[in-house]
């Protein structure tokens, strides 16, 4: 019991001085910015030789706001199919164009773009077109219309999971994003 004790005091210990570092001033390591009361920035890192529409990783310094959205699920795109049914969303790709535009509209609400998304956690449901495999092709058609283009070239830092099953049976995609910039 003193040991589990001791060790979970190590943990909040440690968790405390994370959040010290957090909530510190950042400073410049000699790549961008000076942040302390100076201008942010968002640094996204290519993967190198790629062309793929993801960042190797973000990085922020300075003042940056940021937002945090919430998973996003697919929108109906047959009103007349069972609304458990995979024919009342689409395939994977459909799914995915209908929560990024879901994504894109929110986003816009709150004044902010799909351009400012740094980090991505997409969750697929293994779907039967591709024998209970995420339809990983089909999700890359839908999601390449919105990140890497030439009317918005950012590209975030993104996971791609295949998960069990989401809410609805036929709900293939659900999308989490963070989104980061320079505050005014």
């Amino acid at each position: 019991m003193k040991r589990r004790i001791t060790t979970d005091l190590a943990i909040i210990a440690l968790a405390g001085g994370l959040l010290a570092a957090c909530n510190a001033p950042a400073s410049d390591t000699g790549g961008g910015e000076a942040s302390s009361g100076g201008a942010g920035s968002i640094n996204r890192i290519a993967i190198p030789g790629s062309d793929f529409p993801i960042s190797m990783a973000v990085e922020t310094s300075g003042n940056v706001e940021t937002l945090y959205v919430s998973g996003i699920v697919p929108q109906v795109v047959d009103p007349e199919a069972d609304p458990n049914s995979r024919e009342a969303y689409g395939d994977t790709k459909r799914q995915t164009e209908t929560v990024l535009e879901e994504m894109r509209a929110r986003m816009e609400d709150a004044g902010w773009s799909l351009g400012d998304i740094v980090m991505m956690r997409v969750y697929l449901v293994g779907d039967e077109a591709t024998d209970g495999r995420l339809d990983f092709a089909g999700f890359m058609e839908g999601y390449s219309q919105f990140f890497g283009t030439p009317e918005q070239p950012n590209k975030p830092a993104r996971a791609v999971a295949q998960v069990a099953g989401l809410i609805r049976p036929g709900w293939r995609v659900e999308i989490e994003a963070q989104a980061a910039r320079p505050a005014d």
